[in-house]
């Protein structure tokens, strides 16, 4: 049976509050519900005192963000950041409503449980914590909420950094999503921390030829040759690439397992559930997603289109297009939708360690590990700002749990027990830091 509300903790209430919001963003432009996520969430700020103020560059797509005052100002600001829009959710699939934030069986279901309606509630939570108590952050926090996130950025981040970089006046690190959660290695548990992101490149293929009769003898057929050539880049096998934050996770997971560094893909095997996940961050990846072509059976259509997402390790972004255009040929056009930067920042510093020392307060002896994200994060806007992030969005997770897998999958949903060890965590961080 559903939990109410009312017994769980305020963590877990707020992120299905957020839930309930139905932010869905199907891309170009097509999205709801952000205005109406972005003003509760400034009116949960009020409550704590604090004087959010809101962009809205494009009507409806609603960015809000407020500043933290901290003990100690002479030392930069912390960026804490999330986003409010969340991928579309098909409800047939699901087996509860992925909008009606429903607790059931000690896990809150729900579009955005896991993407990231539940680190939006941890931050939220972690400064009313502080704040309530009549204390302050070790130094400036500077929350935002941005738009857009599942549409690379472009009308949410990407604006807010052009139009707005003075709500980030004094900031140089930032703290956001898909970094800070555990893995099983073995029986073992380590957590994950994101030091570095695979570069962008969404990509339309468009093929053109005659329509006619579909009865007819045709060969140039434009569903013909859009179909061979996303065959081709989806059956594509990328090579193995490593990057400074690649081989620091190998040498650290071949150190827990005893496997050999030099089978990249037996150790994210090692990960149990996370290996999809893992082993996309060692390698380009690209699939298609979208196919788009036609209007009548007995039609042959002029014009067939396709999106691929083509995700790059950094620094191969030049090599990898070439290659694309190279295994559609020439019979098809590539056309670029979104492009944005990979990145990759050490192990290393005074925010990292803080990271570290704070779960290990929270879940002792427990091995931090560094990984490269095979997607992407707004902290790639905030890069234009000099501004370095980092993926720490802490939860101490099952080990049999598909945490990863959930990411703009089905029946999406985090336990309780998680947003509460994750928000406990986070407020220890804020509080030191």
């Amino acid at each position: 049976m559903p939990q109410p509300d009312a017994e769980l903790p305020e963590v877990a209430r707020i992120a299905a509050d957020l839930i309930r919001f139905d932010t869905s963003n199907f891309g170009g432009g097509d999205a709801k519900g952000e205005r109406e996520a972005a003003e509760y969430v400034g009116a949960y700020l009020e409550s704590l005192g604090l004087e959010p103020e809101y962009y809205e560059p494009i009507p409806r797509r609603t960015n809000v963000m407020a500043r933290v005052p901290g003990r100690d100002r002479d030392k930069p600001a912390l960026v804490v950041h999330g986003h409010l829009d969340v991928v579309p959710a098909m409800a047939g699939d699901w087996s509860v409503d992925p909008f009606a934030g429903v607790v059931q069986d000690g896990m809150l279901w729900g579009r955005g449980a896991v993407d990231m309606k539940n680190m939006d509630a941890m931050i939220l939570t972690s400064v009313a914590e502080i704040l309530r108590a009549g204390e302050q952050p070790e130094r400036d926090l500077i929350l935002v909420f941005f738009a857009d996130e599942e549409n690379g950025g472009v009308e949410g981040s990407a604006l807010v950094v052009q139009n707005r970089p003075e709500w980030f006046a004094g900031a140089t690190e930032a703290i956001s999503e898909v970094g800070g959660y555990s893995i099983p290695v073995g029986d073992q548990r380590a957590y994950l921390l994101q030091v570095g992101e695979k570069a962008l490149l969404w990509i339309r293929l468009i093929a053109t030829g005659r329509a006619g009769h579909g009865s007819r003898f045709h060969p140039d057929n434009a569903v013909t040759k859009l179909a061979e050539a996303v065959a081709a880049i989806g059956r594509t096998q990328w090579p193995i690439r490593l990057t400074d934050t690649t081989r620091e996770f190998l040498q650290r997971m071949s150190a827990l397992t005893g496997l050999p560094v030099e089978d990249p893909d037996a150790l994210a095997a090692a990960a149990g559930p996370a290996e999809a996940f893992l082993r996309s961050t060692l390698r380009t990846t690209t699939n298609p997603t979208v196919l788009q072509a036609g209007y009548k059976h007995n039609v042959i259509p002029e014009r067939a289109e396709a999106l691929i997402d083509v995700r790059v390790i950094p620094g191969m972004e030049d090599e990898v297009l070439a290659q694309l255009r190279e295994l559609v040929g020439d019979d098809v056009e590539l056309e670029m939708v979104v492009q944005d930067i990979g990145m990759e920042t050490p192990f290393a510093g005074d925010l990292v360690d803080a990271m570290v020392a704070a779960l290990g307060r929270h879940d002792p002896g427990v091995p931090v590990i560094p990984y490269l994200l095979g997607a992407g994060t707004d902290n790639k806007a905030l890069a234009f700002l000099g501004i370095t992030g980092y993926g720490f969005a802490p939860l101490r997770l099952p080990a049999d749990l598909d945490f990863t897998g959930m990411f703009h999958g089905v029946d999406e949903r985090v336990p309780i027990d998680s947003l509460v060890f994750g928000q406990r965590v986070l407020t220890d961080l804020l509080r030191t830091y």
